[in-house]
C-alpha cells in the first residue's frame, strides 16, 4: 500500500471508476476509501456523491451478484444469501435479488453439478461418499431437502 495522500477530487474520480467498471456494494466502497486513507469527512461526502449519482445501488449490486454467482459459479441460494448478508445487504433487497434466479434453471444446474460431483467422488458407495457429496453441495449453498432427495435418488440408482 502506498503512502500517497490523494486530494478529494482524486479520490472521487478513483471511486467513480472503481464503481463503474464493476457493481459495488456500499461496504466494498467504504473499505476502498479506508484503504486509500480518506478522512471521515471525505468518505462521507464521496459516499453521498456516489449514491446520489447512482454509482452505488445496493439493489442493482445484489441482483448482479446473484445472477453472476448462480450462472457462473453455480452457487445455491443459501450461499448467495449469506454472501450478501456478509456485505451488509438488507434482507428485503436479498429477497428481491434471489428472484433473479429462474427456478427451472436453478433445479437444472443443481442436478447437473450434483450428478457430476457424484461421478467424481472416488469412494465406493456408502457413508464416506455420501458425506463428501452432501458437504460439497452444502458448501455450494444448496438447500438440504434438494441435497438429500438427490442423494437418495443416486443411491437407489447404483
Amino acid at each position: 500500500m502506498s503512502n500517497k495522500v490523494f486530494t478529494k477530487n482524486e479520490l472521487l474520480s478513483k471511486l467513480e471508476y472503481y464503481c463503474s467498471y464493476q457493481e459495488r456494494c456500499y461496504k466494498e466502497v467504504e473499505e476502498k476509501l479506508f484503504s486509500l486513507r480518506a478522512t471521515d469527512s471525505e468518505k462521507e461526502s464521496i459516499l453521498i456523491h456516489l449514491i446520489e449519482n447512482n454509482y452505488i445501488n445496493e439493489e442493482r449490486f445484489a441482483k448482479s451478484f446473484t445472477r453472476g454467482k448462480h450462472n457462473y459459479k453455480y452457487w445455491g441460494r443459501n450461499r448467495i444469501k449469506n454472501e450478501l448478508k456478509f456485505r451488509n445487504i438488507s434482507s428485503k433487497i436479498i429477497e428481491i435479488a434471489l428472484q433473479e434466479i429462474d427456478s427451472e434453471s436453478y433445479i437444472e444446474i443443481f442436478h447437473d453439478i450434483a450428478e457430476k460431483n457424484w461421478k467424481t467422488i472416488k469412494e465406493r458407495k456408502g457413508p464416506k461418499k455420501n458425506k463428501k457429496f452432501v458437504d460439497f453441495l452444502l458448501r455450494k449453498g444448496f438447500e438440504n431437502n434438494l441435497i438429500y432427495d438427490k442423494l437418495n435418488e443416486l443411491n437407489k440408482k447404483e
